[in-house]
């Protein structure tokens, strides 16, 4: 299942600057567009598995 967030970004400088408006305090920057949403998709994944340990198990549950 895929999450879709939107991301709220500018200009600023070099820099293209981003964070998702359902979680801002998810914030990264990109010298291009595409490496900015690539911060942010990087950023995202990195906020929800911090508490994870590295020999995690997956299962596929029915909601």
């Amino acid at each position: 299942m895929k999450t879709e967030l939107k991301m709220i970004y500018w200009k600023s400088g070099k820099f293209w600057l981003g964070k998702f408006e359902e979680h801002p305090e998810i914030m990264t920057q990109g010298r291009t567009l595409r490496e900015l949403e690539e911060n942010l998709r990087d950023a995202y994944e990195m906020m929800l598995m911090e508490d994870v340990p590295e020999n995690y198990h997956e299962k596929a549950i029915a909601i």
